[in-house]
């Protein structure tokens, strides 16, 4: 009789190939299945709630997999998180949950941070945290900006040609775009997301605050349904995936 385990897991993204197993295991995925591995003497199959690319970070991961072993989430939590020493991850929280528990399928919403500074010199401790943007951005004409890609549409201008979504279509709960001295973020919120979507729309709201586009370009783009119409991608250092509703 196995039972299911939800894990709340955060990683800093750069020394990994994203979320998703590699052939050289060099994905987040790989560094918790010898973990598994190794406190349970088990080859699990394990699930999250977002596939994050390489360079994405994660605050509020979710994951599950099933276990046979007798454990408590105490012991889960604490086990875990020895096997995966030395490497950036880490499990914040671990509980049992019902066999009808799916970290990608039940989850209700999803909420990504895409960090920028906004300053000339480069970063130093803060690097590979934040996109470091040299020219003066205009928050306020962003946030006008942003308001166009609430509600449902068609991202299409917004979505890798790599996505595999089967429909562009999304709805986009809220943009909120803040400032703290030199700091902006971006927070999005929407149930899913398409390949890139939250990087695209970084990129595009950028040049909107840089005065290159009017705010108004935005609504015309998205309108068009033509990816080669979206601004240049945001990297991927600056995105953060907050949390997971479920």
């Amino acid at each position: 009789m196995s039972s299911r385990w939800k894990l709340t897991i955060e990683y800093d993204g750069l020394p990994f190939n994203g979320w998703q197993s590699q052939k050289d295991n060099s994905g987040v995925q790989d560094f918790f299945a010898v973990a598994i591995k190794n406190f349970s003497d088990e080859d699990v199959k394990i699930y999250a709630a977002g596939r994050t690319d390489s360079g994405v970070h994660a605050l509020g991961q979710v994951i599950h997999f099933d276990l046979k072993r007798q454990t408590n989430a105490n012991e889960i939590r604490e086990a875990i998180n020895n096997h995966l020493k030395p490497h950036p991850i880490a499990v914040i929280k671990a509980e049992e949950v019902t066999d009808d528990f799916h970290a990608r399928f039940s989850a209700k919403k999803r909420y990504y941070r895409y960090d920028i500074m906004n300053r000339r010199p480069p970063l130093t401790l803060d690097k590979g945290k934040y996109w470091r943007v040299g020219q003066s951005l205009d928050v306020k004409l962003m946030i006008q900006a942003s308001k166009y890609l609430e509600g449902n549409h068609d991202f299409t201008t917004f979505r890798s040609t790599h996505c595999q979504s089967k429909s562009p279509v999304k709805t986009i709960d809220s943009i909120i775009i803040e400032q703290s001295g030199l700091e902006i973020s971006i927070l999005i919120s929407a149930k899913s997301f398409l390949h890139n979507q939250v990087r695209s729309i970084t990129g595009s709201l950028k040049l909107v605050g840089e005065g290159k586009w009017e705010s108004q370009k935005i609504k015309e783009i998205l309108e068009k349904k033509d990816r080669t119409l979206c601004g240049p991608v945001a990297p991927s250092e600056g995105l953060f995936l907050m949390k997971v509703d479920y």
